[in-house]
């Protein structure tokens, strides 16, 4: 036993952490409910799971470092979550990913990274509706692609595009596959708590089966390096990490099984079998442990153990990337939820002038001679070995960086041997002449990537992604001569993106040649207030006000030709077997150029409508017109155009909300044992004008009621309340009368309250009315927004009523929920009714004229609670709920389209039901849960991204319920646009939603439009119910003695100086700084008077001067 005294070389490998500035940072990454690592690197790249979604990838150059931007660009990979993701060996820029769309998506990355979003792959393949777990690639034959999918192990043949191989024996999900370093055999760990060992080339492919992890929670596998040994990771019976090591000679009888600790996170093992180095790194762990692999007794001995930052993903790098004249022996690139961290483990040597050979032996080399044909066929050809020492690499100390091929995948021919030099072909460049050699090398084929997709037959999975025709070269050709023919194996076909500044330059060139009818002035004179060296020319301010006057809505034919197409594959699991996997529809349309501005997580979930309606923002302000006058605008909007938002980015007036809490004179303090039991399909919490209602806990179903004309502390004896008997499960104000108050049972019984003048004194049981509704207990209960007197109720047999509560009738039933329903909600116009529900549809009703639902989508898939309303005059529903992982999104759908959402926005993973508010003047969505103490703020548009973040209000204590006020309760003399009652866990206080101005003196007609009057009936509920449908009246919400901001503009001086000014104010432009001097003078004078009270009284007049007697004196 004297080997245990010697003293490993690798004993003392230590990790060290760079400083952040070396690390990347200022990433989005979500929690993932994958069996992947969500992080791979090669030699040149990594590439991880960006944003909550997860869909996209971003990728990056393996030495990468700072702060990256949200609109960089990244590898749109699917339309779902990206579960496993691996390179090559062989190639450093061949990335193959899965999804739980069910498809397998080969990438080719650029030798220089992404310099433009990638959203078009090489090849795809398809798992038939199985959710792919894992995939990879073959360690020793190039191009031989490997993936699981539930039970199904499956490999590809990428050069001849067909699936070689093929086993369902697995009766579970398979949770990791690993192959030996020599690629005979692979291992894989499954659900149902065994652990396999395959020969996919033997007649009978599991050759081995094994008792693993006796828990059903994610289990690991590893092969070690070549030896006849296994190594895997997953929980016991009793829930503790374990870590179990297996000699396949023995293979039912664990070699060695550690025990750890009791954490939740899987252990993601990092094998390097050049060291035997063993990392042990736990999703969600902020330690990564240091074991190395030894084939005797203990086989597990521990190094230094690293502690950091919680592990999102972790993943080694190739030892060709490692610095080996640092004596760095390992790299680990940890995956943080904003960063990325590279852990260099080092050897600690006395110099590192020299290359130590002892810590480095001979590893694997980047090149293979073994096809994927000949690996099936039997052959077993080991990669060469490369050595790490510089002297002896054909680059010296540079990096080795190996061919990024193959590319194009090219199959061989009916005859053909296999050919490396034609799957590494360099691709012709777009235009070459016909018959060149580079040409001539493509094989006839069916082309993965290009326009043509090869037929499927013979039971081949394998789909191709078909790319719209697009011109490849701008030169211009000669009349009569046709354009140069394109090599059928070009499959990199990249669309070029044009950065804001160049979107810029172009919009310049287009209004120097506008129509007259826009532009009064000649073509040259517009022209030259354009020239980039011109001494007339204009401020980015003016540029962008004029931009902002002659701003028009963009038609669906505009964005047909953006010049930023990113595909979309739709879902396997939407589409069916019924849909062709070579059908052209998949692909979606092009996205608007003001994709890059948007949160990525929404591309993975949304398709790209070429909606423009209606704006909020100052960057585009479009408005919605009839069909009649669409036709009639048809002329003027021929004429090239471009919305502000797309030049400039989007600029909403209300960005800078500022959240206030009223003073604690105004609060309503000491609010004793609240309610902790109120369903999920409840707010909690109702405020009026004059009072609040807040539940409070016990047995009867109580509701205290506070006045808040009366604020203070409250007394410590009996809160006054209204008791139900039954337990409560919604209640609401009544809109036009801030003294009833409706509350719904578990009895299926709703009980109308009349509070008296000047508030409660004492409890009471004796209702005003009660209404039978329901056989079963109620969800919810909503008042008309416009009708007085109607109410739509909605019980556990999920049936929906609406009753006449002035006669307490049933009018209308409404059917066509399969399951709970979550929420309902009017719309703006009272004629419909949206409403979300558990089995994750999204129904609009229209109560007077269906008893079924007119139309349906499907909304979030979490089934813990959501909520909806209605957006942007009825146009479109706003939905918040959940997704998979429990991560709380946000969804707007367009009313008219309800099979997938316009955006999505994911906001963080939390169990509380976001319960939204939406503010129609400034189309603003407020948004909280129970126990958060963040109120989310966004504007809702009718273009990309739909959702646009505003400033969120961070309140001091937790928020246990949230009611917005009506409009006229806003002080608009403040420039305040919405008020709100916040209810913590013993106070309610004010809370007040202003807009910083400067001249808050004025009317910011601006931000205040005239508003309906929603606290007042518009027809009573007989009205309604006949089918009569009045719109609200409209009022201004502009105070008495107030001027507005609009009407005391200054304008501009007639009298230009120069020709610049000549021309700018024949086009309606005012130039912000042609200002006469008294003018300004005049309007300081103004500013100031109007802030101070002027006193025309002298000082003196006050003063009492001495006796007239004395001055005789």
């Amino acid at each position: 036993m004297a080997w245990r005294f010697k003293a490993s070389k690798y004993k003392n490998a230590a990790p060290i952490v760079p400083k952040p500035e070396a690390c990347i940072r200022d990433i989005f990454v979500g929690s993932y409910q994958t069996y992947g690592n969500n992080i791979a690197a090669s030699a040149a790249f990594i590439a991880f799971n960006w944003e909550h979604a997860g869909s996209s990838l971003a990728v990056l150059p393996i030495d990468d470092c700072g702060r990256k931007s949200k609109t960089m660009p990244l590898l749109h990979a699917h339309s779902d979550t990206v579960t496993y993701l691996d390179f090559s060996p062989f190639h450093d820029g061949l990335l193959a990913t899965g999804s739980q769309d069910c498809l397998v998506k080969v990438w080719h990355i650029p030798e220089k990274g992404l310099e433009q979003s990638l959203s078009t792959p090489e090849c795809t393949f398809t798992t038939k509706q199985r959710r792919v777990e894992t995939v990879g690639f073959h360690p020793t034959a190039d191009c031989l692609l490997y993936a699981t999918a539930v039970g199904w192990v499956s490999l590809w043949d990428l050069t001849t595009q067909q699936e070689a191989f093929s086993n369902n024996e697995h009766p579970e999900v398979i949770q990791s596959l690993s192959w030996k370093q020599d690629g005979r055999l692979c291992v894989t760990s499954c659900k149902d708590k065994m652990v396999r060992v395959l020969d996919p080339r033997a007649s009978a492919p599991i050759t081995l089966a094994a008792e693993s992890h006796q828990s059903i929670k994610d289990s690991r596998v590893v092969w070690l390096g070549e030896q006849n040994r296994i190594l895997s990771t997953g929980f016991d019976a009793a829930r503790l990490r374990q870590v179990i090591i297996r000699d396949l000679r023995n293979f039912s009888v664990p070699e060695k099984t550690l025990e750890l600790d009791c954490s939740t996170g899987i252990l993601m093992p990092l094998y390097d079998p050049d060291t035997n180095m063993l990392f042990l790194s736990g999703k969600g762990d902020t330690t990564i442990n240091y074991l190395e692999v030894t084939d005797k007794d203990p086989y597990l001995i521990e190094g230094i153990r690293h502690s950091g930052e919680q592990t999102k993903g972790a993943c080694l790098v190739p030892k060709r990337a490692l610095k080996v004249m640092e004596g760095e022996v390992n790299r680990i690139m940890q995956l943080t939820s904003n960063s990325v961290i590279p852990i260099m483990y080092q050897v600690p040597r006395k110099t590192y002038r020299d290359f130590h050979n002892d810590l480095y032996p001979d590893t694997n080399g980047y090149k293979s001679e073994m096809t994927a044909t000949q690996w099936l066929n039997g052959a077993n050809t080991p990669v060469p070995k490369i050595s790490l020492d510089p002297a002896k690499r054909e680059h010296g100390d540079a990096p080795i960086i190996p061919r990024l091929g193959p590319k194009p995948f090219c199959s061989t021919g009916s005859s053909g041997d296999f050919s490396f030099e034609k799957v590494f072909n360099v691709p012709a460049v777009p235009g070459a002449e016909p018959g060149s050699d580079k040409e001539s090398a493509a094989l006839p084929g069916p082309t993965v990537g290009g326009s043509s997709a090869p037929a499927e037959k013979n039971g081949n999975t394998l789909t191709v992604s078909p790319e719209p025709d697009e011109p490849k070269d701008d030169s211009p050709t000669e009349p009569g001569k046709p354009e140069p023919a394109e090599p059928m194996d070009q499959c990199d076909v990249e669309t070029r993106t044009i950065p804001h500044a160049e979107l810029r330059k172009i919009f310049e060139r287009q209004a120097s040649s506008e129509s007259v009818d826009q532009f009064d002035a000649t073509a040259d004179d517009a022209k030259g207030q354009f020239e980039r060296l011109s001494a007339q020319r204009t401020s980015l301010a003016e540029r962008r006000r004029m931009f902002e006057s002659r701003s028009q809505s963009v038609q669906d034919g505009e964005k047909a030709s953006s010049p930023t197409p990113l595909r979309r594959r739709e879902s396997l699991k939407v589409r069916g077997e019924q849909k062709s996997c070579t059908d052209d529809t998949d692909l979606m349309p092009p996205p608007p150029a003001t994709d890059f501005l948007r949160n990525r997580s929404d591309l993975s979930k949304e398709n790209m409508p070429d909606i423009v309606k209606r704006s909020n923002s100052t960057a585009g302000v479009s408005t919605v017109a009839s069909s009649n006058n669409a036709s009639a605008n048809n002329n003027n909007n021929n004429v090239a155009s471009k919305r502000t938002s797309t030049v400039f980015g989007r600029v909403s007036k209300f960005r800078h909300l500022k959240g206030t809490p009223g003073h604690k004179s105004t609060h309503i303090e000491n609010i004793r044992n609240l309610s902790r039991q109120i369903p999920g399909e409840c707010d909690g919490f109702a405020a009026n004008a004059a009072r609040v209602a807040v539940p409070i806990a016990g047995a009867g179903g109580k509701i205290a009621v506070l006045e808040l004309n009366d604020p203070g502390r409250l007394p410590d004896g009996v809160i006054p309340t209204l008791v139900n008997i039954q337990n409560i499960m919604d209640f609401q104000w009544d809109p036009f009368d801030a003294s009833r108050l409706a509350v719904a049972c578990d009895d299926g019984s709703v009980k109308l309250w009349r509070i008296p003048a000047g508030g409660l004194t004492e409890p009471t049981n004796e209702p005003e009315a009660v209404l039978v509704a329901h056989a079963d207990k109620l969800y919810t209960l909503r008042f008309h927004p416009l009708a007085q007197n109607v109410l739509l109720t909605a019980s556990v047999d999920m049936v929906m009523k609406v009753w006449d509560l002035g006669t307490m009738e049933e009018k209308c039933t409404l059917h066509g929920h399969t399951d709970q329903i979550f929420c309902f909600s009017w719309s703006p116009c009272g004629r419909y009714g949206a409403t979300v529900s558990k089995d994750g549809r999204i129904r609009v009703y229209e109560p007077r004229q269906s008893s079924q639902p007119i139309g349906e989508g499907t909304g979030p898939v979490g089934t813990r609670g959501a909520r909806v309303l209605w957006a942007l005059e009825g146009d479109y529903l706003v939905v918040t709920g959940f997704d998979k992982v429990s991560e709380r999104q946000i969804y707007v759908y367009k009313v008219a389209d309800l099979s997938a959402p316009m955006g999505m926005v994911g906001l963080d993973v939390s169990p509380a039901i976001l319960m939204p508010y939406y503010d129609e003047d400034s189309s603003t969505l407020f948004a909280t849960g129970k126990g958060d103490s963040t109120i989310y703020c966004f504007e809702i548009t009718d273009e990309a991204p739909f959702i646009c973040p505003l400033s969120h209000h961070r309140c001091t204590n937790l928020t246990q319920g949230l009611s917005f006020l009506a409009k006229n309760q806003c002080d608009v003399a403040a420039v305040e646009f919405a008020r709100a009652l916040r209810l913590t866990n013993g106070t309610v206080e004010p809370l007040s939603f202003t807009v910083p101005r400067l001249k808050v003196e004025l009317f910011q007609d601006d931000l205040f439009p005239p508003t309906r009057v929603l606290w007042q009936p518009t027809l009573t509920a007989a009205e309604w119910f006949a089918g009569r449908d009045v719109a609200p009246a409209r009022i201004s919400m502009k105070p008495d003695g107030m001027d507005t901001l609009s009407s005391i503009q200054p304008t501009v001086t007639t009298t230009p100086s120069k020709k610049s000014d000549t021309v700018l104010m024949t086009q309606g432009i005012h130039k912000p700084f042609a200002k006469a001097p008294e003018h300004v003078q005049e309007q300081i004078k103004n500013a100031v008077s109007a802030r101070m009270s002027v006193n025309k009284k002298l000082e003196q007049d006050s003063m009492e001067g001495v006796d007239e007697k004395e001055w005789e004196e």
